[in-house]
């Protein structure tokens, strides 16, 4: 039985790492009949990711867009309200007598033109 040594360690760690850079390492693991598992892995590997990557990116467009929306709503209260405030029969007439209109509210019902 053979025992191992520090230095045995270190040479199989240099030849593994020399070995992944020369694209041997899954031959000399003897594992070529897996070469197509090992490659659906990966593809399915680099899937997951472009699929995370683009959640994340239409995540953040809802993020910008909630926001961008909310300002908006702030916007559309605040014309709502002038629009009620200007429509007020009261404010019309006043608006109105400043810019020197002789048009008044009726004094009686309109009348029916009947053919």
């Amino acid at each position: 039985m053979k025992t191992w040594k520090i230095a045995d360690i270190g040479k199989f760690f240099t030849n593994s790492f020399r070995a992944m850079l020369k694209g041997e390492f899954l031959l000399r693991l003897n594992v070529g009949r897996y070469f197509i598992h090992i490659a659906y892995t990966f593809l399915l590997f680099g899937l997951i990711i472009w699929t995370s990557l683009m959640i994340e990116t239409t995540m953040s467009k809802v993020e910008k867009n909630k926001a961008v929306l909310k300002e908006l709503e702030i916007v559309h209260s605040q014309k709502v309200f002038e629009v009620v405030n200007i429509s007020r029969r009261s404010s019309v007439e006043e608006l109105l007598e400043g810019m020197g209109s002789k048009v008044t509210e009726p004094d009686k019902p309109a009348s029916v033109v009947k053919k």
